[in-house]
């Protein structure tokens, strides 16, 4: 184990309250690319580029649902996929009563699946779907199966528990997770850039002196946390965790 993990060992050795604020990066063993990777799309209808964010965004699914929901399909719902060993050393790490909660940007589902019950989602969850006509709940596959714009059995569009660009975060969600952060004595980040708001302003709250960075690349936070490690967020955890037994 190199000095960083030995660190980071250390750090949760000494900690009984952390949290776990996470993004795209900490899906990407598990096969789910960030679907900003799917830059450039070409809409024949409109006649021009359009950006990710634009189709998912609040307008887009209103004025052209088809094209959303195809979009949608392909780029944010991944039923194969299986949590990967960052998920499952979170999981343990709860288990062993450290880990108070994940605060996460991903609507993946992946934390609950590995096993970890304090989950704050903040952009929603692809698993959960409701008709917005009746209210009545569906799962994922009501939307995978659907041909076309799917449809609730009382005529209602059926739509994810997702947040859309133009959306707002749900305030339950954003006081649980900013309680869980300002109460964190460590607070690790995982597997984002830092730079989707309102979920990256978050961090802010936190007050403790154990604050933790994994990310592959450099973000805007680096010179405030205690550490900082650019390497595989999968395979960090995994040994730190496991170091402590």
């Amino acid at each position: 184990m190199d000095e960083q993990r030995k660190k980071l060992a250390e750090l949760l050795r000494g900690s009984d309250n952390v949290v776990f604020f996470g993004g795209a990066g900490v899906s990407t063993a598990s096969n789910i690319p960030d679907f900003r990777s799917a830059n450039g799309l070409f809409h024949q209808k409109l006649h021009r580029t359009l950006s990710p964010e634009e189709m998912v965004s609040r307008t887009f699914y209103e004025r052209y649902p088809e094209d959303f929901f195809d979009f949608y399909r392909k780029h944010l719902v991944y039923p194969e996929a299986k949590p990967n060993d960052c998920h499952l050393a979170l999981a343990k790490l709860e288990q062993m009563g450290k880990l108070k909660a994940v605060v996460t940007q991903n609507i993946d589902g992946l934390h609950q699946k590995a096993g970890s019950k304090v989950v704050y989602e903040l952009h929603g969850s692809v698993l959960r779907n409701f008709c917005t006509h009746c209210h009545k709940f569906y799962g994922v596959d009501a939307i995978l199966e659907a041909d076309g714009v799917p449809r609730c059995e009382c005529g209602g569009v059926i739509k994810p528990d997702v947040v859309l660009y133009e959306e707002s975060l749900d305030d339950s969600v954003i006081n649980k997770a900013v309680t869980a952060i300002a109460k964190a004595d460590t607070l690790i980040i995982g597997g984002t850039s830092l730079i989707v708001y309102p979920a990256a302003g978050l961090i802010r709250y936190y007050r403790g002196r154990k604050l933790v960075l994994i990310n592959k690349s450099v973000t805007q936070a680096d010179s405030y946390a205690q550490l900082v490690i650019h390497d595989d967020i999968a395979s960090v955890m995994k040994e730190a965790v496991d170091a402590l037994g």
